[in-house]
């Protein structure tokens, strides 16, 4: 089969085309024939090995797919590595039907983005009826999702950032009631003006360095503050817990493989909401860019360039 690999660690540069195996499915597993494979900014830190967990080479990257079993059910799945191919395997419990009138596209973006925007939402920062919600990068895959679903849930004001302002423009059509230059000098200040000169309650943020410090000194008492990325790849200032206190501010973490620890199926819940909202046309995923299997290389390319807005898919068919 036609399959991206990687041999050594690296930029883009490392991703390239290859003639594997069909892979086959352990007793636990289901092989699936990918119509279209998620791009991630998770995979361009998986490509350089710089992401939370480590990986071994050589990797097929890639971790979730869409695309029908043998016995013809049409389904999304997440797959760890393995996506960016024209066949993969998935482990049985990580892998969920798609239903009538959901595409490839909006399939895969609820897996992921959308279960990251609904898990920073209701479990992480435990997000109220009437709090104000900042959204960083509220163009990309999860910020796009994340603030229709703050909206739709009764957010009082929400607040997205981006960086040009095509993408602000777009924010404020899914919803965002003001959008601010990602690039601010001061982004403490612009985010209290945008919320017309008080703190704010809920933000969701994955840039790191400054942004995060000034986000965090942005937060109103009882303010909370879940970090889900680093695409600057700068570490924040370390926080001390004592400033949380003198605050009563939160810091929450939140990596989606933990929502597979929690009792009852998390998931599950999360996409029957998710999918339910998108074909009652309440919740849109932005389609930012097809591109072929062999483009791959591109497609993180312009993923680290902010070039994208949404959700980026590969086609394993060209």
């Amino acid at each position: 089969m036609r399959a991206i690999q990687i041999t050594e660690f690296g930029g883009p540069e490392v991703l390239r085309p290859a003639e594997l195996p069909r892979p086959e499915p352990g007793p636990d597993e289901v092989l699936i024939e990918v119509s279209r494979a998620g791009v991630n900014y998770a995979d361009t830190h998986r490509a350089e090995n710089s992401y939370l967990s480590r990986s071994t080479l050589p990797l097929v990257p890639g971790s979730e797919v869409v695309g029908r079993t043998p016995d013809g059910r049409r389904v999304v799945a997440l797959v760890g590595s393995g996506g960016y191919a024209e066949y993969a395997t998935a482990p049985k419990a990580l892998t969920w039907e798609v239903p009538e009138g959901i595409d490839d596209v909006t399939a895969l973006a609820m897996v992921v983005q959308g279960a990251t925007a609904w898990v920073l939402l209701r479990r992480s920062t435990h997000m109220a009826p009437g709090e104000s919600v900042v959204v960083h990068a509220a163009a990309g895959g999860v910020g796009s999702l994340a603030v229709q679903l703050a909206k739709a849930w009764g957010a009082g004001r929400v607040i997205a950032t981006a960086s040009s302002a095509e993408k602000r423009d777009l924010a404020l059509e899914l919803g965002a009631d003001v959008a601010v230059d990602a690039g601010a000098e001061d982004m403490k200040a612009a985010l209290i003006e945008a919320n017309g000169g008080r703190r704010v309650d809920v933000v969701l943020e994955m840039t790191g360095g400054s942004v995060t410090d000034q986000s965090l000194h942005a937060l109103a008492p009882f303010g909370r503050l879940a970090f889900y990325g680093m695409a600057s790849r700068k570490p924040p200032t370390p926080v001390q817990p004592a400033s949380l206190m003198a605050h009563s501010t939160t810091i929450a973490g939140m990596w989606l493989t933990h929502v597979f620890q929690l009792p009852g199926d998390v998931m599950r819940t999360a996409l029957d909401e998710l999918f339910a909202l998108a074909a009652e046309g309440r919740l849109r995923v932005i389609k930012g860019g097809e591109y072929g299997l062999s483009e791959a290389r591109r497609a993180h390319e312009d993923l680290r360039a902010r070039r994208t807005m949404g959700k980026l898919v590969l086609d394993p068919s060209r």
